[in-house]
C-alpha cells in the first residue's frame, strides 16, 4: 500500500503580503536575534510568539560551552509564554535567523530542530488549537503554513502514551 503525506503552504517574496499583525510578529522574532547567545555555532535565532490576548513574547537561542545544554529560541519562547500567561493560546510563531558562520546561503528559510517541532506539536495539543508558523530567511523571503504539525508529519504525542 502507498500513501502520501502531504499539506498546503504559502511562500512569500517578503512580509508585505502578511497583514499588519503577523508583519509585528515577524519583526519581533527579528529583533530577537539580536538577544541570542551563539558565541560557539554563531548561528543566532529568534522566535516570537502571538497570543491570543495580542501580546507578544520573544525567544533567542542560548548556546553553552556544554553543548546539550543549550535551549533554542523557539522553546525559551514557548516557556516564557507557558509561565507569564498560561492561560492564553498561541496564535502564530515567527521564527528568523542569522548565521554569522554564513555556511548556509542567505536565502535558505530553514525550519525549527526536531525537539522544537514536537514542543510545539505538545503546545497545540495541551491548548486544543493549530499554531501558524511563518519561517523566514535573512534575505525576507517567508514560508507561511496553517499548521504547526504540518512540520511533523507522523508524530509521537501525548496520544501515544
Amino acid at each position: 500500500m502507498h500513501k502520501t503525506i502531504s499539506f498546503d503552504y504559502q511562500l512569500f517574496e517578503d512580509d508585505s503580503s502578511l497583514n499588519p499583525n503577523l508583519q509585528q510578529l515577524l519583526k519581533a522574532a527579528n529583533d530577537a536575534i539580536n538577544l541570542s547567545y551563539a558565541p560557539y555555532s554563531r548561528f543566532h535565532v529568534g522566535a516570537a510568539l502571538l497570543l491570543s490576548n495580542g501580546e507578544i513574547i520573544k525567544g533567542s537561542n542560548q548556546e553553552n560551552a556544554s553543548f546539550p545544554a543549550g535551549i533554542c529560541a523557539e522553546r525559551v519562547a514557548l516557556s516564557v509564554a507557558s509561565s507569564l500567561f498560561p492561560s492564553e493560546k498561541i496564535i502564530t510563531v515567527a521564527i528568523a535567523y542569522r548565521n554569522g558562520a554564513e555556511t548556509v546561503s542567505f536565502d535558505t528559510i530553514l525550519s525549527p530542530c526536531g525537539i522544537c517541532r514536537q514542543s510545539l506539536l505538545e503546545t497545540t495539543q495541551r491548548q486544543q488549537s493549530d499554531i501558524g508558523v511563518i519561517l523566514s530567511s535573512p534575505t525576507g523571503q517567508i514560508i507561511y503554513l496553517e499548521r504547526a504539525a504540518h512540520l511533523l508529519p507522523l508524530a509521537f504525542s501525548s496520544l501515544h502514551l
